[in-house]
């Protein structure tokens, strides 16, 4: 795609940003009566501006305006002195895959990884998202962990 530009996201960005971040959302079941609450929506759009925060966005645009978005912070870890970067969110519109958006701000977020000194790019998706997974088979290597979450307001039996 020789059009595409991949940049930080910018303020200006949020009406066009907003429906990609709803889009992501509802593709892991969070819309309607599971959606994210709009707090964390916006306490998210105020951290991708806060120089404080290590959390970071960049979007893929050509002249017909934003098709993907990801999101990524840096963090330390115990097996690294440099940081590691997580890729958190990853989504490009419907009408604009195929066309690689995706590749583009993986390869963004690379580039983003290496000028902070981080030497590892992580991220996690559904078991059964096959067609992403084509994608992640060619741009990284997964190293077979199994994912697993608690929500510490939950009681572990």
């Amino acid at each position: 795609m020789t059009d595409l530009t991949i940049r930080p996201i910018a303020p200006s960005d949020r009406a066009a940003w907003a429906p990609l971040w709803d889009g992501y959302n509802a593709f892991y079941g969070r819309e309607g009566a599971t959606a994210l609450p709009s707090a964390i929506t916006d306490v998210l759009w105020q951290r991708l501006f806060d120089a404080g925060e290590p959390v970071h966005a960049l979007v893929a645009e050509d002249a017909s305006g934003l098709l993907g978005i990801t999101h990524f912070l840096f963090h330390r870890s115990t097996t690294r002195i440099e940081p590691v970067c997580y890729l958190q969110d990853l989504f490009t519109a419907p009408a604009a895959r195929g066309r690689g958006v995706a590749r583009a701000l993986i390869e963004g977020v690379y580039a983003r990884a290496r000028d902070a000194g981080a030497r590892r790019v992580y991220w996690q998706t559904k078991e059964d998202n096959t067609t992403a997974r084509r994608l992640y088979d060619q741009v990284a290597r997964h190293h077979g962990f199994v994912v697993y979450a608690h929500e510490p307001a939950e009681r572990v039996a």
